[in-house]
């Protein structure tokens, strides 16, 4: 994993006379561990940091897709928020980007790879009714649609959340007209435990812009 950094901003971390890991403009945080490349090894290493916190990786990938990126924030044994990043094609929309983050309030993971401001999906969640339902351990999780209409950077990306387990769940979709891709029933699955079957998956490729 590369140097630790503050999980809300591009911000290297350090502990400081406390043990307390602290970004300069954040406070204190859970620090991020993002891989430097995907990798089989890459990936096994970050799920021994994320123990019993879920990863979930839209499943089963399709054919030509891979995963480009992970990432987890906090210490091992106690994370509060994985990233799982994967890329691949379709017929409409060319290359796309999918990143999934799950996540504890507060940590800003989510927010950051969203590019949104606020910490959590923010006011307004849940208003009207969801965009999309997704399947996550079996259960209907109802994703809403976070706007990035006021934000700064390129907009052309799609932003859901909602809630599954007790935490917050992001999907981020770029380009934003992907958001097709989520009109069947999405399957979610927490790869924590998958064990052998890791192997097999399709691994690297650019990280995904975040």
């Amino acid at each position: 994993m590369s140097v630790p950094g503050c999980p809300r901003c591009t911000t290297p971390v350090a502990r400081d006379g406390a043990g307390v890991w602290s970004c300069p403009e954040h406070g204190p945080v859970a620090p991020l561990w993002r891989a430097p490349e995907a990798s089989y090894d890459a990936f096994a290493e970050h799920l021994v940091r994320a123990g019993e916190f879920p990863t979930y990786l839209p499943w089963p990938l399709s054919p030509g897709w891979s995963v480009t990126d992970v990432a987890a924030a906090g210490e091992e044994g106690a994370v509060r928020a994985t990233m799982t990043g994967c890329s691949g094609t379709s017929d409409a929309d060319g290359p796309v980007d999918v990143l999934v983050v799950t996540e504890e309030a507060g940590v800003g993971l989510g927010a950051r790879v969203a590019g949104t401001r606020h910490a959590d999906p923010g006011p307004g969640l849940g208003d009207g009714p969801p965009l999309a339902t997704v399947r996550v351990e079996g259960q209907g999780v109802r994703l809403w649609t976070v706007s990035t209409s006021t934000e700064p950077g390129e907009w052309d990306r799609s932003v859901l959340a909602g809630e599954a387990g007790g935490r917050w769940l992001w999907v981020v979709l770029r380009p934003a007209s992907a958001i097709l891709l989520l009109r069947g029933e999405w399957i979610l699955r927490d790869v924590s435990g998958l064990g052998a079957p890791l192997v097999d998956l399709p691994y690297g490729g650019p990280h995904p812009l975040w």
